[in-house]
Protein backbone atom coordinates (compact mmCIF):
# COMPACT_ATOMS: atom_id res chain seq x y z
CA UNK A 1 0.00 0.00 0.00
CA UNK A 2 1.83 3.44 -1.19
CA UNK A 3 0.75 6.29 1.46
CA UNK A 4 0.19 9.71 -0.28
CA UNK A 5 2.34 12.52 1.85
CA UNK A 6 2.86 16.19 1.86
CA UNK A 7 5.64 18.41 3.66
CA UNK A 8 4.90 17.35 7.07
CA UNK A 9 2.40 14.41 6.71
CA UNK A 10 1.35 11.17 5.60
CA UNK A 11 -1.99 10.21 4.91
CA UNK A 12 -4.18 7.50 3.14
CA UNK A 13 -7.64 8.91 2.71
CA UNK A 14 -10.70 7.11 0.70
CA UNK A 15 -14.04 8.68 0.66
CA UNK A 16 -17.11 7.02 -0.78
CA UNK A 17 -19.93 9.31 -1.64
CA UNK A 18 -23.38 9.14 -3.20
CA UNK A 19 -25.22 11.59 -5.07
CA UNK A 20 -29.08 11.30 -5.44
CA UNK A 21 -30.33 12.95 -8.43
CA UNK A 22 -33.28 15.54 -6.88
CA UNK A 23 -36.58 13.06 -6.40
CA UNK A 24 -34.89 10.25 -7.25
CA UNK A 25 -36.05 11.09 -11.26
CA UNK A 26 -34.53 8.55 -13.28
CA UNK A 27 -32.52 10.84 -15.97
CA UNK A 28 -29.04 9.05 -15.40
CA UNK A 29 -27.97 7.68 -18.79
CA UNK A 30 -23.67 6.76 -20.00
CA UNK A 31 -23.91 10.36 -21.54
CA UNK A 32 -24.88 12.59 -18.29
CA UNK A 33 -22.64 10.10 -16.43
CA UNK A 34 -19.64 10.36 -18.58
CA UNK A 35 -20.24 14.32 -18.70
CA UNK A 36 -20.87 14.69 -14.60
CA UNK A 37 -17.72 12.62 -14.40
CA UNK A 38 -15.53 14.65 -16.22
CA UNK A 39 -16.51 17.94 -14.48
CA UNK A 40 -16.17 16.07 -11.09
CA UNK A 41 -12.34 14.77 -12.20
CA UNK A 42 -11.60 18.76 -13.63
CA UNK A 43 -12.96 20.50 -10.19
CA UNK A 44 -11.29 18.12 -7.72
CA UNK A 45 -7.89 18.99 -9.04
CA UNK A 46 -8.24 22.37 -6.96
CA UNK A 47 -8.96 20.81 -4.11
CA UNK A 48 -6.28 17.98 -3.83
CA UNK A 49 -8.78 15.04 -4.85
CA UNK A 50 -8.40 11.95 -7.08
CA UNK A 51 -11.07 9.91 -8.42
CA UNK A 52 -10.79 6.53 -7.88
CA UNK A 53 -14.17 5.18 -9.30
CA UNK A 54 -17.53 6.57 -10.65
CA UNK A 55 -20.31 4.61 -11.47
CA UNK A 56 -23.89 5.08 -12.00
CA UNK A 57 -27.51 4.30 -11.50
CA UNK A 58 -30.71 5.98 -13.22
CA UNK A 59 -31.24 7.94 -10.43
CA UNK A 60 -27.75 8.37 -8.11
CA UNK A 61 -24.17 8.16 -8.49
CA UNK A 62 -21.00 6.15 -6.06
CA UNK A 63 -17.91 7.94 -6.34
CA UNK A 64 -14.51 6.41 -4.96
CA UNK A 65 -12.13 9.24 -4.28
CA UNK A 66 -8.86 9.90 -1.73
CA UNK A 67 -8.37 13.47 -0.62
CA UNK A 68 -5.61 15.23 1.33
CA UNK A 69 -6.59 16.09 5.22
CA UNK A 70 -7.02 19.52 4.43
CA UNK A 71 -9.42 19.27 1.85
CA UNK A 72 -12.51 20.67 2.66
CA UNK A 73 -15.01 18.09 2.05
CA UNK A 74 -18.04 20.12 2.26
CA UNK A 75 -17.33 22.96 0.10
CA UNK A 76 -16.06 20.87 -2.79
CA UNK A 77 -19.32 18.65 -2.88
CA UNK A 78 -20.89 22.10 -2.54
CA UNK A 79 -19.40 23.31 -5.08
CA UNK A 80 -19.23 19.97 -7.90
CA UNK A 81 -23.17 20.04 -6.91
CA UNK A 82 -23.67 23.38 -7.91
CA UNK A 83 -21.62 23.78 -11.68
CA UNK A 84 -22.56 20.59 -12.80
CA UNK A 85 -26.23 20.71 -11.86
CA UNK A 86 -26.19 24.38 -13.98
CA UNK A 87 -24.56 22.65 -16.99
CA UNK A 88 -25.97 18.97 -16.47
CA UNK A 89 -29.52 21.03 -17.22
CA UNK A 90 -27.95 23.47 -19.44
CA UNK A 91 -26.81 20.77 -21.56
CA UNK A 92 -29.02 18.45 -21.39
CA UNK A 93 -32.80 19.36 -22.56
CA UNK A 94 -34.22 16.39 -21.65
CA UNK A 95 -32.66 16.76 -17.93
CA UNK A 96 -34.37 20.45 -17.71
CA UNK A 97 -37.82 18.74 -19.16
CA UNK A 98 -37.99 16.76 -15.60
CA UNK A 99 -36.23 19.09 -13.12
CA UNK A 100 -37.45 22.33 -14.18
CA UNK A 101 -36.84 24.54 -11.48
CA UNK A 102 -35.02 22.79 -9.48
CA UNK A 103 -31.51 21.84 -8.53
CA UNK A 104 -30.15 18.51 -10.55
CA UNK A 105 -28.98 16.78 -7.10
CA UNK A 106 -30.52 16.41 -3.93
CA UNK A 107 -29.56 18.86 -1.20
CA UNK A 108 -28.47 15.66 0.79
CA UNK A 109 -25.73 13.37 0.30
CA UNK A 110 -23.73 10.58 1.98
CA UNK A 111 -19.98 10.78 2.39
CA UNK A 112 -18.26 7.82 4.02
CA UNK A 113 -14.79 7.12 4.98
CA UNK A 114 -13.43 3.63 3.19
CA UNK A 115 -12.29 2.74 7.35
CA UNK A 116 -9.99 0.00 7.15
CA UNK A 117 -11.37 -1.42 4.00
CA UNK A 118 -9.35 -2.35 1.04
CA UNK A 119 -9.67 -0.41 -1.56
CA UNK A 120 -9.96 -3.29 -4.03
CA UNK A 121 -13.33 -4.18 -1.88
CA UNK A 122 -14.65 -1.12 -2.28
CA UNK A 123 -14.12 -0.42 -6.11
CA UNK A 124 -15.55 -4.00 -6.17
CA UNK A 125 -18.89 -2.83 -4.88
CA UNK A 126 -19.04 0.46 -6.45
CA UNK A 127 -18.67 -1.11 -9.77
CA UNK A 128 -21.33 -3.57 -9.00
CA UNK A 129 -23.78 -0.61 -8.30
CA UNK A 130 -23.96 -0.76 -11.92
CA UNK A 131 -24.86 -3.69 -12.47
CA UNK A 132 -27.95 -3.76 -10.71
Amino acid sequence: MKLDSNNHSVFLLYYHLVLVVKYRRNVFDDGISDYAKDMFVRLAEGYNITLIEWNHDNNHVHVLFKAHPNTEMTKFINAYKSASSRLIKRDFPQVRKKLWKEMFWSRSFCLLTTGGSPVEVIKKYIENQGQK
